[in-house]
């Protein structure tokens, strides 16, 4: 079997990646290797996964090109630069296209921050299942591989919020060869490597089927964080040296663990079982050593185990030279990339495991971060940028206060469903101050004359250095803090995993100390939820009033959307709390309604 981690010559990185054939005979490019069909516009930036799937590809040695936001009435779109030599990559983009066009009352929405000036409709609803299709007509017999957040979430059984209904993996409603979850970076390049090496073996110029008997298994194993339809006797016996890697970079025992998951048809006779499903698949994510199998319409789904990428490998791939700008061929300002242009992504990860969070299923709970050297050489280059204004917006991850972040539990005999809940785990552990110094170090880079943690922090997970917390609210805090509280009730937090509200009110008390001692006038900006599984409208007045008495109106609430592949959506979709027992559930629109607008607009 081809080496996974093998790397063919770097080829030079391009100012774009390209989008024509123009473009690719200015590079002299007589065939793309891999084409990426997005969802979203072309932005060079690592915070858009084609453009970070794209560069990272041509570091090693393959030729990737994108097409953003082709038109779905016609493959023509996808012909533009030719059929590629080994298989098509096809996303919804950076989210959900149902959560990108419409609302949690199910109405459309009326922009599109991943598309030029903003407009909506640019993309398909099920963009997935749209453009898989559109790549079978361009290209018959190519592999085509679905990947990106609504592809991740969607992996398995699930339920759409948008239907009312169960749905199957998008891998058959695709008809996709198979699903890269997660962060793809070590995927999409082990398979390539992977379909290179047959191709050159064969002397053929058609890649393999991934679905001729046996074949597909036998490929297919061996590269991490995939999904496909395969044989369970292949995996059943495994040597060491073809399972993929954990995410310590090391082998499981010879014989392969598998995680046997409830099949579609027992979830569809009996609608807890997707609870057992989902969290059996967030052990599977977090533990990262295991196969997990689902029988579906009598074959098998297979996941092989998720690999992330190590400290040296995210500072390789964070060292390309993305330009941080929209492709020049758009006339309209992208106005995602205006919001995160000048901002620095630290670690990835997030070991809140937050029950509605599709975080911690797509880049885990483990915490994956960048060196201090890394962070500090994207500052400098900030800093020479022509376009650059002083303010770098964000410098942060998921929940800024855990770059470092390590667990020293062994993840194999870990049963928690979150580090920090019910409390911070004492296995999970982070130099916050470390943190601070970081921050200093970027603010102190010439040229550079502010530093703003935009992202978020953990409040928690702050409250337990509150050094932290002092030089954060002094320092890096530019007038607005975001913290996530979600609400008040006890219960109602305990079933979204998040601490109590004496630590959120707790918070509240030093935060406004330290502000007051540094003379300056700041505000913390609560991000909430309402309509959540097991909450009543009792609890929403409880949440009401509270913000009542604080004087606050609030501006972030959001009204919940069981978001697929969730603990939050099995809890919304069969009525149960993650140990079985019933909860009260918001299920029309006139609920879900009448508990936002008590917030929102109270007294409605």
């Amino acid at each position: 079997m081809p080496n996974q981690l093998e790397n063919t010559a770097p080829l030079a990185q391009p100012d774009f990646l390209p989008m024509s054939r123009k473009e690719m005979d200015r590079l002299g490019w007589d065939q793309l290797d891999v084409l990426l069909v997005s969802g979203d516009a072309y932005v060079d930036h690592p915070s858009f996964g084609a453009a970070i799937l794209g560069r990272w590809l041509v570091a090693h040695g393959y030729r990737a090109g994108i097409v953003a936001q082709p038109r779905w009435t016609m493959p023509d779109d996808l012909l533009c630069m030719g059929r590629p030599r080994l298989f098509t990559g096809v996303t919804a983009g950076a989210m959900d296209s149902m959560l990108a066009h419409y609302t949690p009352f199910r109405t459309k929405r009326h922009d599109d921050a991943y598309t030029p000036g903003g407009q909506a409709g640019r993309r398909p609803n099920r963009a997935c299942v749209v453009y898989a299709n559109l790549a079978r007509q361009a290209f018959p017999k190519l592999p085509i591989v679905l990947g990106g957040i609504e592809a991740s979430l969607r992996r398995l059984t699930h339920y759409d919020f948008w239907t009312d209904k169960l749905r199957r993996s998008i891998l058959l409603d695709a008809k996709a060869d198979l699903i890269l979850y997660g962060m793809a970076e070590r995927g999409i390049l082990a398979l390539a490597n992977c379909v290179a090496d047959i191709l050159s073996a064969r002397g053929e110029g058609v890649p393999p089927s991934f679905h001729a008997a046996r074949t597909g298994a036998r490929l297919l194993h061996v590269i991490p964080g995939v999904a496909y339809i395969g044989d369970v006797s292949d995996i059943s016996d495994i040597h060491a040296g073809e399972t993929p890697a954990t995410h310590e970079g090391k082998m499981p025992s010879t014989r392969a663990d598998i995680i046997h998951l409830p099949s579609h048809e027992e979830i569809l006779a009996d609608g807890r079982k997707l609870m057992d499903a989902t969290l059996a698949m967030e052990r599977h994510v977090h533990q990262a050593a295991a196969f997990a199998v689902q029988q579906v319409e009598g074959r098998s789904l297979i996941l092989t185990p998720p690999s992330p990428l190590t400290t040296e490998e995210l500072d390789e791939l964070y060292a390309l030279p993305f330009t941080r700008r929209p492709h020049p061929s758009y006339k309209l300002t992208v106005p995602a990339s205006d919001m995160i242009a000048w901002s620095i992504t630290t670690h990835r990860g997030c070991g809140g495991g937050c029950s509605f969070c599709t975080l911690a299923g797509h880049q885990g709970r483990r915490i994956r971060s960048r060196s201090a050297a890394s962070i500090l050489r994207e500052a400098e280059s900030f800093a020479a940028h022509k376009n650059f204004a002083g303010s770098i917006s964000d410098v942060g991850g998921p929940s800024a206060n855990m770059w470092g972040g390590r667990c020293t539990a062994d993840a194999s005999r870990c049963g928690r469903a979150s580090c920090m809940f019910p409390e911070v785990c004492p296995n999970f552990q982070v130099d916050q101050m470390r943190i601070v110094e970081l921050l200093r170090r970027v603010a102190s880079v010439q040229g550079v004359r502010h530093v703003r943690v935009a992202s978020g922090i953990r409040h928690d997970l702050a409250l337990k250095d509150l050094d932290y917390l002092r030089a954060i609210v002094r320092e890096f805090v530019g007038g607005q803090l975001k913290i996530a509280p979600e609400h008040l009730s006890e219960h109602v937090l305990t079933l979204m995993r998040k601490p109590g509200p004496e630590v959120f009110e707790r918070f509240l008390e030093i935060f406004d100390q330290e502000c007051a001692a540094a003379g300056k006038p700041q505000f913390v900006i609560p991000y909430l939820i309402s309509a959540f599984p097991g909450c009543t409208l009792a609890d929403m007045h409880h949440l009401g009033r509270w913000l009542s008495k604080r004087g606050w109106q609030p501006q972030q609430v959001q009204c919940f959307i069981p978001l697929p592949g969730t603990v939050a959506a099995a809890m919304y979709y069969a009525g149960i709390d993650p140990e079985g027992n019933p909860i009260p559930v918001a299920r029309t629109d006139a609920q879900r309604l009448k508990m936002h607008y008590a917030l929102v607009k109270p007294g409605s």
